[in-house]
């Protein structure tokens, strides 16, 4: 299809000249004694990954590995707004029968969440009777190195077209998806609006509220008559941290983002600082090395929309922009959503950690799994659970085995 081009990443070498003067004249704040993670990014923490990123840092390096990756762009229009170039990975796989799988990223991720997944997921061992998988994930509108829209009101239902209608063009007319984070939200606004396309969709963010005994008598009971686990609570005091503590962030991009961007897109420091934090508090204990830090910041630095583009959809995703008992909204996407086949994994330092009862409230559940370790970056910090997981869900023996007959598309 001539409008599917190939694309290799190459950002001009004055981005790169204009990025280490940015970070050569950084100003930085004093800091409180002993303060730690407690105020936000440690000082100590920012200087050194500064100065990393400045001194040590080869971007030249990482984008000769990242376009290893089987990349390319094409153009999607969306119902009433312009179109927009789409970046994506596409990793055919050579079996027969092999299941269209679309991964969606979230916010602060970006495509680089699939770089530890798509090729096994695409290219099983050829001795292993594992399900294989035509591999697609998009750099979101806004992110990476997709464009983004001018006009207001690109919310969860254009997010979700974005996706239904790349796959489509792909020649995918029936596929599974995978999300977390804003993915999640995505890939179940995908599940509401288009359940002709998407057949099923495993997510990696708990979502739910403890079942009622009008929508979900069944588990309303069993809620009603078993205690939580340790485990469990566990994950509610999580949860509770991450609404007290953690979620500042929200409220901001969700009200006046414009704000915000000015930093983010003047200051490579001021980015730096605001995405590391979050690399830091919603993994579990991830061991970040200072160059997969750096490569995960540029890629905002160096995004096609810019630096600030990102956090728009906090606040197109918050705000009404058409009929709202139509409009598909957070909330709609949380509640149960019955025709497309639901998978669960469920992962300790993740930002909300639900009981198990309450998560089953979304759907059909055919697949969950509660994981010993892992955080929000599940595709990046748990690469072989989240490959596990999905086979398992599509496997033979799962529970979303056929759900999709082996298409080849484009």
């Amino acid at each position: 299809m001539a409008d599917i081009q190939p694309f290799t990443i190459s950002i001009p070498d004055s981005s790169l000249s204009d990025l280490k003067t940015r970070l050569s004249l950084a100003r930085f704040p004093d800091e409180i004694d002993g303060a730690g993670w407690d105020y936000g990014a440690p000082l100590a923490d920012v200087k050194r990954l500064t100065n990393h990123w400045k001194d040590q840092y080869n971007w030249r390096e990482a984008e000769k590995k990242l376009n290893t990756v089987p990349q390319y762009t094409t153009t999607i229009q969306c119902d009433g707004f312009e179109p927009l170039r789409i970046h994506f990975i596409h990793a055919k796989s050579n079996r027969k029968n092999a299941i269209p799988l679309l991964f969606v990223h979230g916010w602060p991720g970006s495509f680089l969440e699939a770089i530890k997944i798509w090729d096994k997921l695409s290219s099983p061992e050829p001795s292993s009777d594992a399900p294989a998988f035509h591999f697609v994930a998009l750099s979101l509108p806004n992110y990476g190195f997709s464009e983004g829209p001018k006009k207001k009101g690109f919310a969860l239902a254009q997010y979700a077209e974005t996706c239904n209608k790349l796959m489509l063009k792909l020649g995918y007319t029936e596929y599974v998806s995978q999300g977390g984070d804003w993915g999640f939200y995505i890939t179940r606004a995908i599940s509401l609006l288009y359940p002709k396309n998407c057949k099923a969709t495993h997510v990696n963010m708990d979502q739910g509220n403890a079942p009622s005994w009008t929508q979900h008598p069944s588990l309303a009971l069993q809620h009603a008559i078993t205690p939580y686990t340790a485990a469990e609570k566990e994950g509610m005091a999580r949860t509770k941290w991450f609404l007290e503590q953690g979620s500042g962030y929200r409220a901001q991009q969700s009200t006046k983002p414009q704000t915000l961007g000015y930093a983010l897109a003047d200051s490579p420091v001021a980015l730096l600082a605001w995405i590391y934090e979050k690399l830091h508090d919603w993994t579990d204990s991830y061991p970040w090395t200072e160059d997969e830090v750096c490569t995960w910041i540029s890629i905002y630095w160096f995004s096609t929309a810019g630096p600030a583009a990102n956090l728009r959809i906090y606040y197109e995703a918050t705000h009404e922009w058409d009929d709202p008992t139509t409009r598909v909204t957070r909330d709609r996407t949380r509640e149960y959503i019955g025709g497309v086949k639901l998978g669960l994994s469920h992962a300790p330092k993740e930002l909300r950690v639900l009981p198990s009862i309450w998560t089953r409230t979304q759907g059909d559940v055919v697949f969950e799994k509660t994981h010993d370790s892992g955080g929000h970056f599940f595709a990046y910090e748990k690469p072989e659970y989240l490959i596990g997981d999905v086979r398992e869900m599509f496997g033979k023996k799962g529970g979303a085995f056929g759900v999709v007959k082996g298409l080849n598309g484009y």
